[in-house]
């Protein structure tokens, strides 16, 4: 694998950062220098929360810069919206299909954008959408549309899927992980799905 620089938008609550634990650690499973870092919004009340994760032979900084992100991974709308400049324009965007209203928006001050997903898809070739919160519920579990957008991402990266499930299972709380294995079986269905059709 190349050197990947994958960033990861979502808003408090979406579990963007133990996304970011998981990817770092099949990342260090396959032989891999990993760099992370954190950049916290206002978390608990649902404002953004940005990770950075930087996957090479010889990673010097967790930093991505503008126009560098090779994958964006995207747990709501507008989020993808807000941080289109960082990626790559033959990156992966990969985007979770669900409107959650920030605080301008709630208090009348803004509106939701519309057509997001048309307009992003318009910029960028590589576009992939999923409602992982169906997904997730469908699972008995919203806090596993994390992992579900892992699964999605794991078909990106040349990791092999069993590095992904053993850093699940090291990542995750021992009560839960077997949900999340079977969160990140669906993602990974998916994401195969979705490569195949775009082929």
């Amino acid at each position: 694998m190349r050197n990947l620089s994958v960033m990861i938008a979502g808003v408090g609550g979406q579990g963007t950062l133990l996304t970011s634990r998981v990817i770092g650690a099949a990342a260090i499973k396959a032989g891999y220098d990993v760099k992370m870092s954190e950049v916290h919004g206002m978390s608990q009340r649902g404002g953004s929360v940005i990770t950075y994760v930087r996957i090479g032979s010889d990673v010097k900084s967790p930093a991505i810069e503008k126009g560098e992100a090779d994958i964006l991974l995207c747990f709501e709308k507008l989020e993808a919206l807000r941080w289109l400049d960082y990626a790559n324009k033959d990156g992966t965007i990969i985007i979770n299909d669900q409107k959650i209203d920030p605080m301008p928006v709630i208090t009348g001050k803004a509106k939701y954008p519309e057509n997001i997903v048309q307009n992003i898809k318009a910029r960028f070739k590589n576009v992939y959408t999923i409602d992982a919160l169906d997904t997730a519920k469908r699972l008995g579990n919203i806090k596993v549309l994390n992992i579900i957008m892992v699964g999605l991402l794991a078909k990106s990266t040349g990791i092999p899927a069993d590095t992904w499930r053993e850093a699940i299972r090291e990542t995750v709380k021992e009560k839960f992980v077997e949900l999340n294995l079977k969160a990140f079986e669906e993602g990974y269905k998916i994401a195969g799905c979705m490569l195949e059709l775009s082929n």
